[in-house]
Formats: structure tokens, C-alpha cells, sequence
């Protein structure tokens, strides 16, 4: 029976996955005679052919691909439960590599990061913030965090923050001078300070929305930021009118630093979202941050 034979089963994938009987036997520290006899009693016992065999390779037969096929995912997740078993009557531990942008980074995710690394310091957490539309697997993440409508649709997404808004808003003084837009079609007679999208390499078309009906804008202006703080501040200082999220700004607003123009063509939407790739199992440790992280109210 298979079940019997668990080892023999691991040395043909180490032989399979490295393609070599002297790479696996060095992987798994053990001779390459007792490698060899184990993998052909596995064929013996199948009454299949799993590798061929030459002078210079070894490569999985097409029986061998299929039995590689399922062998793979299922030791995969086998190995993650036994971690997540250990790890349970231990100490929760392990790497979980983010990418996130600026503004979800400072609104949203350091505030419930702070407290889950305080009480999972085994966790080692890594955050690299990028406003541009990271490819997460290409680059090595475990996740990434963006707005909703941003997230492809092949990934799991998981709510980590309410709806959200974006606003543009003026310094009284600028507006003194040179009046408030009533339609989202006047800001193009208003200095502007606009944001380079990174990965599209254009610059932000703004969006509005009213009465369902959407509406995108193209604003020019002396400046543009690619920082969302400086963003703001140039609004203070009277360079212009900017798009910023609500929950930036709230404080300016309060104070009268800054003024809303254009309120009633600015709807909430969906806000950020961790996404990651579809998998059957996670390490506990990302597990406990998407839990951490996820939005409940």
C-alpha cells in the first residue's frame, strides 16, 4: 500500500523535481544506491515506469508526470498543516511580505499592524509601499493591499477598511481668487495639482460621479505630486485644487485649512481590500493577519 510507502514516494519527487539521482541523494543525505533501490521498488510495486533514465538525466515518464501532478499539492498541504499544528501549541512565527500604498499604509494598515506585531513578535512582517499596481506574485509578496475596484478578479480579496471617498479640495485663499468649479468640466480652467499614476505612466484622469452617472476629467496644473502629503500641503499653500482621499484632509477641513468643492459629484466606493493568490492552505501566521486586518464594521 502507498500509505506504507511515504518515503518512497518523497525520494521519486526530490529525484523528479531535481533531475538528478546525485542531487536528490545530496538534498535528502542519503546514498544514492539506497535512493535508487527505493524508487525502483516504488515502480516494482506500481508496475509503472516513473523515470527515464540516461547516462546524463533522469526526467519523469509521462506516468511519473501525472503521479508528480498529484503527489506535489497534496504534500504541500500536508506539510502546511503539520506547521500549522506545531505552531499552534507553540509560538506563532514566519516572514509575510506586503505591498501596499501610501495611503492605505498610513490610514489604514500600519494602526492594525501596530498592535498584531506587539502580540506575535515571532512574525516578521516586511512592507514595501508602492503606489503603482504591483504584480505581487512576479514580485515575491504574500499579499498586497489595494482598492477594491483594482484588485484582478483570479485573486481572493478580503475587506480590510470601510467605503471610502475622494474629494478635491481648495485653500480658502485660492479660492477667494479665482472662484469654485460648480461641474467637474470647470477644473479645467483651474490650476491643478495633479498625481502620475506609476505604472501607466500617465497622469490621473480625475473621476466624478452624479446621478450614477460617472464622469473623468483631464486637470492641469503647475504641479505634479507623486506623494499624497505633499499633495496636500501644496492645496494649503494655495498652488491649486487637488483629489485626495476624504479621511486625509478631514482635520484640514475641520479647521477651514482647506474647502470642499464639488462634494455632491464625489460618491463613496469600495475601499481597500488585502488580495492574495487562491490557495488551499496558509501558513497560521498569515492567517492571523488576514484576521487581524480584516474590517468588521
Amino acid at each position: 500500500m502507498l500509505k506504507e510507502n511515504f518515503n518512497e514516494l518523497q525520494f521519486f519527487l526530490v529525484v523528479a523535481k531535481e533531475r538528478s539521482f546525485t542531487k536528490a541523494a545530496g538534498k535528502l543525505g542519503v546514498s544514492q544506491s539506497a535512493l535508487s533501490h527505493a524508487v525502483k521498488a516504488l515502480e516494482t510495486r506500481l508496475n509503472l515506469r516513473l523515470l527515464t533514465r540516461t547516462t546524463r538525466s533522469v526526467a519523469p515518464t509521462e506516468a511519473g508526470e501525472r503521479i508528480l501532478a498529484c503527489l506535489e499539492p497534496g504534500l504541500a498541504v500536508l506539510e502546511q498543516d503539520l506547521e500549522n499544528i506545531v505552531q499552534m501549541n507553540g509560538i506563532a512565527s514566519g516572514n509575510i511580505r506586503l505591498s501596499v500604498g501610501e495611503h492605505a499604509m498610513g490610514s489604514l494598515l500600519w494602526p492594525k499592524l501596530k498592535p498584531f506585531l506587539r502580540e506575535y513578535p515571532e512574525i516578521h512582517v516586511e512592507l514595501v509601499v508602492d503606489n503603482g499596481f504591483v504584480d505581487i506574485v512576479q514580485g515575491g509578496f504574500d499579499a498586497g493591499v489595494r482598492l477594491g475596484e483594482s484588485v484582478d478578479k483570479d485573486m481572493i480579496a478580503v475587506k480590510i477598511g470601510p467605503d471610502m471617498r475622494l474629494v478635491t479640495v481648495a485653500s480658502p485663499g485660492y479660492l477667494s481668487q479665482h472662484g469654485a468649479p460648480q461641474t467637474p468640466h470647470d477644473l479645467q480652467d483651474h490650476c491643478c495639482i495633479n498625481m502620475r499614476l506609476p505604472t501607466a505612466g500617465g497622469v490621473y484622469h480625475w473621476e466624478f460621479e452624479k446621478e450614477g452617472k460617472p464622469l473623468r476629467v483631464k486637470v492641469e496644473g503647475q504641479l505634479t505630486l507623486n506623494r499624497l502629503t505633499e499633495r496636500i500641503d501644496a492645496a494649503r499653500e494655495g498652488f491649486g485644487i487637488t483629489c485626495v482621499p476624504e479621511d486625509s484632509v478631514a482635520e484640514h477641513i475641520r479647521t477651514g485649512a482647506l474647502v470642499k468643492v464639488l462634494d455632491e459629484w464625489s460618491p463613496s466606493f469600495a475601499g481597500y481590500y488585502l488580495y492574495y493568490p487562491s490557495r488551499r492552505q496558509h501558513p497560521l501566521a498569515f492567517t492571523l493577519l488576514i484576521e487581524a486586518l480584516r474590517y468588521t464594521g
